[in-house]
């Protein structure tokens, strides 16, 4: 399925903000929802490569962030 180029596919999103491609039509995994975009496998890893620009897990990015009302 992931192989057919031709095929529809979605972008997906899990709880930790990490994307996928996932065929129309097959059932999401447990813990993933759709993103909003359908099309081609070539039109959804295009938006994926223009949308999804830090891949590190949403946990980890809150991790080493500066708390909000720190002090420098």
């Amino acid at each position: 399925m992931f192989d057919d180029d031709t095929g529809e596919f979605r972008v997906v999103r899990n709880d930790e903000e990490q994307y996928s491609i996932w065929p129309v039509g097959r059932e999401l995994p447990a813990g993933w929802s759709e993103a909003g975009t359908r099309g081609t496998k070539a039109e959804c890893l295009a938006r994926l490569e223009r949308t999804w620009t830090d891949m590190r897990p949403a946990s980890l990015r809150r991790s080493l962030s500066p708390a909000e009302g720190s002090a420098a």
